[in-house]
Formats: structure tokens, C-alpha cells, sequence
């Protein structure tokens, strides 16, 4: 059981930036995911167990930066903010694999943070 806590939403202008947090309660393969109001769950990007490794949608790459530290962190830091990138962020934890998967096995999730991007 891997239990996942958010932290970081909030209003931003387009082209402005935001860093989202997500602490886990083990140290695992972690993945971005939003929700936009109407729309289907989209994967944004994941992190491998060890860090060394990065994956994005090609709709984020070059804008957002998946990091996290030596602890239980996880963060997603958002740069260029659109008005398109505003959704319900969730973090996720995929428990079965070392390596980052778009489609990962993810059964973890985090409660979600509000990011909303005014034009």
C-alpha cells in the first residue's frame, strides 16, 4: 500500500509557473496524470524508481520537468503555463516496475491539486 499526498495547485497568468509536490509513503515509479473538466485522464509524465530516467506527453514536453529527491518526494515543475494546462493533477505510483511507462501499472493515486491557468 502506497499512500500518495499532493501539494502545489493553485492560479497562475499563462506563461507563468508552477511546482507541484507529491509525497509517497515508499519509494517507487511515480507518474503525472491530469483531468480536465469534460475530458479523459491524460498521462503527463513519469519518473523512474531511480531517477535517472524521465518520460513526457508530447503535449508538456520542453514545458514541464519531472523530478524528486533522495526522500519520498516527487515533483512536477510547470513552466510556459497555458490555458490548456489547466486540470486536476494527480501523482501516481507504479509498484511493479523499476523503469517509467506511460502504461504503467498504476495503482496508487494521489487526491488530486487544482492548477488553473487564466489567459
Amino acid at each position: 500500500q502506497v499512500q500518495l499526498v499532493e501539494s502545489g495547485g493553485g492560479l497562475v497568468q499563462a506563461g507563468g509557473s508552477l511546482r507541484l509536490s507529491c509525497v509517497a509513503s515508499g519509494r517507487t515509479v511515480m507518474g503525472w496524470f491530469r483531468q480536465a473538466p469534460g475530458k479523459d485522464r491524460e498521462f503527463v509524465g513519469c519518473i523512474s524508481w531511480s531517477g535517472a530516467n524521465t518520460l513526457y506527453a508530447d503535449s508538456v514536453k520542453g514545458r514541464f520537468t519531472i523530478s524528486r529527491d533522495n526522500a519520498k518526494n516527487t515533483y512536477l515543475q510547470m513552466n510556459s503555463l497555458k490555458p490548456e494546462d489547466t486540470a486536476v493533477y494527480y501523482c501516481a505510483a507504479d509498484t511493479l516496475h523499476s523503469s517509467c511507462l506511460s502504461g504503467g501499472s498504476w495503482s496508487y493515486w494521489g487526491q488530486g491539486t487544482q492548477v488553473t491557468v487564466s489567459s
